[in-house]
């Protein structure tokens, strides 16, 4: 069991490509690969299920995952959960950064 100092989540949701429609997504991914999936890449004290049903529902919601979320993509996180909030702040940055270095395109949050 996780110590309570462990319960923050990075989660990663793929969005809908029509997201690629958006000037600002575009701007912030100049690098992504065509065909390659639309991500957004968060950090939570809740697990990301709920998070991500808070997206959507729109209760302290990123646009771009309540407008095109489409689902969790827990291949890419799980294996990284749970861990410290200090430790999720830095994991969510390298996280979009290491899938951004492999031509996703990414919003972090």
């Amino acid at each position: 069991m996780p110590s309570p100092a462990h319960h923050h989540n990075v989660y990663v949701v793929e969005l809908d490509s029509k997201v690629l429609k958006n000037r600002a997504f575009r701007a912030r991914n100049r690098g992504y690969r065509k065909g390659m999936p639309c991500v957004y890449v968060g950090m939570t004290g809740l697990p990301p299920g709920e998070r991500f049903q808070n997206h959507k529902a729109g209760v302290k919601a990123n646009r771009f995952v309540r407008d095109f979320g489409v689902g969790l993509l827990p291949e890419l996180f799980e294996y990284l959960n749970p861990m410290p909030f200090e430790a999720a702040e830095k994991m969510e940055i390298e996280l979009a950064q290491e899938l951004r270095e492999k031509g996703y395109a990414v919003w972090q949050g």
